[in-house]
């Protein structure tokens, strides 16, 4: 957005532009020094006149960091422990924290020259094709509708943990609270997101610590552990099958779980045009959220594979509580028993965390998607305080879906419908890396310098290259398993590849009704988009104040 308004205040539009909105805010983009331009592929009238700049680099930040730290961190590195050993669930996730870092690296570049509400989804329709974008929407927000009450019926397994309590009374109880923080003022949700995140990380560095210091002998009547589990039974595990191949299977395996464990990285910039000076703040929190998070699932599972030994029956629990942390485990034989129930505690707080980023996710992309005439223009209302309401309310009655995990039947159904978009994540990734591809591909046919982004880095085109390769082996082979003597499941290939024909179904359907066609390289209006990012101000000062300057290392 180009400003240069005087009357502009922090996030309301200047008044004299307000009283132009009939002939300034029919869905097109809008720009405070000029006209419409560019038929709302950047920051469109609604985004400036109906959502508020509300979130701060810190909350940016911490929210994609709230969404990777999830519940896997604390209760599932176990199973990778178990399937590819203590080096080979190591480097499993060395490979997908570059596969991160290359995906970050991408979107940050991207988000800082098209700062949009939907962030990768409008992209796509930008740089790609908007089919592309529609397909690729459709599916987070399919995603996002049943990732809410996925967390839900998570949080009341592990309220089992403490109580018999009829497990409905905890989902009224968090849809009522979830729905409360989507429709609050977005200021509000990035400071519940900011606090839940910073749970995370102080149990994270907790653990991390409490494992180190057990692992060398610590803890009074502990013998020092050290690395004796990888010597014996050794540093892989063999699977499906025996030798070199069983253990590369094992090493690939919990590689492809580990996808899963960084899913919600790609959200970082979903909010884009309510975040406070986004082209500054979402490069910079892309940059820290990747070391951060790649530094801890490493750290964590290094320290795990020297805890607890590979083929440690007590791994087994699939109770989907604290109680089969690899962490609990490991303090429980310590002796030390408050552990499993501080895990327990914050472990609830991660699932809660990781329905409102979904609840965010979703109801922004379908804000973007209404924006473009991809949705019903009804999803484009919201309150005067920049709440998408009516995206809100549609995702709210999707968390009812929380009821069926009462009803062992219905689960079995609500489980096949989560199945649906099983390999999302990985569709997102390609996206992003597909969009970051194109816009340096017409960057090179424009004649345009690279150096011209508002953030750029020489070396990230090579990185999305090799990620994109990768990202697209993995999806095609994340259910290898079932193709195995003895593995076939039908849940297991549907959760695998269902989605793939899903996505292909919806680009076709949209490119044969709406006769839409890929963007020319030399048609991406670059140009005047990079002359509207070098006439942005500095609208926002991120200086930190009081009590942040001691701690802004963790999203600075």
């Amino acid at each position: 957005m180009a400003q240069t308004d005087p009357s502009y205040k922090d996030t309301e539009v200047g008044e004299e532009y307000q009283a132009q909105a009939p002939a300034l805010y029919k869905d097109q983009t809008y720009t405070l020094d000029g006209p419409p331009a560019l038929g709302g592929d950047v920051v469109t009238a609604h985004e400036q006149r109906d959502l508020k700049r509300g979130l701060a680099q810190r909350h940016v930040s911490m929210i994609a960091l709230a969404g990777a730290i999830g519940t896997g961190l604390f209760l599932s590195l176990g199973g990778a422990i178990q399937t590819g050993g203590p080096l080979g669930a190591l480097l499993g996730y060395i490979v997908v924290s570059l596969i991160v870092c290359a995906v970050q690296f991408a979107l940050g570049e991207v988000a800082a020259l098209l700062p949009v509400t939907g962030s990768f989804v409008r992209h796509a329709e930008f740089l790609v094709d908007p089919a592309l974008g529609f397909a690729v929407g459709w599916n987070i927000v399919y995603g996002n509708w049943l990732s809410v009450p996925t967390e839900i019926s998570a949080i009341c397994v592990l309220f089992e943990y403490w109580t018999d309590l009829n497990s409905s009374v905890f989902i009224i109880i968090f849809i009522v609270l979830t729905f409360a923080v989507g429709m609050s003022m977005i200021n509000i949700y990035g400071e519940v997101e900011f606090f839940f995140a910073s749970l995370k990380i102080l149990l994270v560095v907790g653990l991390i610590l409490l494992g180190l210091i057990i692992d060398l002998g610590g803890v009074k009547g502990v013998d020092r552990i050290g690395f004796s589990y990888w010597k014996d039974p050794g540093p892989f595990v063999e699977y499906i099958a025996t030798g070199d191949w069983g253990r590369f299977l094992g090493f690939w395996s919990v590689m492809i779980n580990a996808v899963f464990s960084f899913a919600g990285v790609e959200s970082i910039a979903m909010a884009a045009a309510e975040t406070r000076n986004p082209r500054k703040a979402i490069p910079k929190a892309c940059k820290r959220v990747f070391a951060r998070v790649a530094l801890f699932y490493i750290l964590a599972v290094l320290i795990v594979g020297m805890l607890v030994s590979s083929d440690d029956e007590r791994l087994d629990d699939d109770s989907g509580t604290a109680a089969q942390s690899p962490f609990v485990i490991a303090a429980s034989a310590a002796g030390i028993s408050a552990i499993p129930s501080i895990v327990n505690a914050v472990v609830i707080t991660s699932a809660f965390s990781s329905s409102n980023q979904a609840l965010l996710a979703g109801t922004r992309v379908l804000y973007g998607l209404a924006i473009k005439g991809q949705a019903p223009k009804v999803f484009l209302r919201t309150t005067r305080w920049g709440a998408p309401y009516v995206c809100v309310l549609l995702q709210t009655a999707f968390m009812f879906l929380a009821f069926m995990s009462v009803s062992s039947g219905a689960l079995t159904v609500f489980y096949w419908l989560v199945d649906l978009v099983g390999c999302g994540v990985l569709i997102s990734w390609i996206a992003i890396l597909v969009n970051h591809l194109r816009l340096h591909a017409a960057l090179k046919k424009q004649g345009i310098s690279r150096t011209e982004l508002p953030w750029s880095n020489s070396w990230t085109p090579y990185a999305s290259a090799a990620a994109l390769a990768l990202s697209v082996i993995i999806l095609l082979t994340n259910g290898f398993a079932v193709f195995t003597k003895g593995g076939w499941d039908p849940a297991s290939f549907v959760s695998a590849y269902l989605d793939i024909p899903l996505v292909l179904a919806a680009y076709l359907g949209w490119k044969f009704f709406k006769k839409t066609k890929i963007v020319a390289l030399e048609d991406i209006p670059l140009a005047e988009v990079l002359a509207a990012a070098r006439k942005e101000d500095e609208l926002y000062e991120l200086e930190k104040r009081g009590w942040r300057k001691y701690i802004s290392f963790l999203w600075d």
